[in-house]
């Protein structure tokens, strides 16, 4: 663990959640918070996933605060899988402990994206969210909604052109409607082997940008 890495014990509907809070240098304020959702939880998802920490490592170098924490029921954390529902509660509740005030950021991979793209419906008519990162958007077997439409210059979306988990292709049908523009990376998987440097490079510059 990294000095700028701390762990954190929160509560959420169901108990205990663990996470960790990821900072950047001392000498560099943090511009705000950004909470960041791992993949499915009955798939071996947990807060360590390496995309998941891709995504924090570069929030922090923005001079984001990341927090990543685990669902209800992987690790330390109570209760049992939600299918969604909990989950968003949970991550809710996490806001409210750790980004009461301030600039908020919600980044998701995979089933991580579902859950952050709920928070974010619940969250938009009373709370700024100035950044939002969806990875492998879960879009083929969950009911992603539509992201607001002022939301779009703040978004951006990655796949991976060859992505066996989530085609391509029903991403594109999710984003079609919405005309919402999604970053491929060529030959990207689900889970970027290879190709983790290039992601975080895009989300530094969208974070930039």
């Amino acid at each position: 663990m990294s000095s700028q890495t701390r762990k954190l014990q929160l509560e959420g509907a169901a108990g205990a959640i663990e996470a960790v809070r990821d900072e950047p240098a001392a000498d560099q304020p943090a511009r705000g918070v950004a909470i960041i959702t791992h993949p499915h939880p009955l798939f071996g998802g947990t807060m360590d996933n390496k995309v998941v920490q891709t995504l924090a490592r570069a929030f922090v170098q923005c001079g984001w605060s990341a927090v990543r924490f685990n669902f209800r029921g992987v690790g330390a954390s109570a209760g049992v899988h939600d299918e969604g529902r909990g989950e968003t509660e949970d991550l809710l509740a996490l806001v409210e402990q750790v980004a009461p005030t301030g600039p908020l950021a919600l980044a998701g991979f995979s089933f991580g994206s579902f859950v952050a793209s709920r928070a974010l419906q619940a969250l938009w008519s009373a709370r700024a969210i100035e950044k939002i990162v969806f990875v492998g958007t879960a879009v083929a077997r969950l009911d992603v909604p539509e992201l607001p439409l002022q939301a779009h210059e703040r978004t951006l979306i990655i796949h991976g052109e060859q992505d066996d988990t989530v085609a391509l292709t029903a991403v594109l049908d999710w984003a079609r409607p919405q005309s919402l523009p999604v970053t491929v990376i060529p030959g990207g998987g689900h889970f970027f082997h290879g190709q983790l440097p290039l992601l975080k490079n895009l989300v530094v510059r969208h974070l930039r940008s």
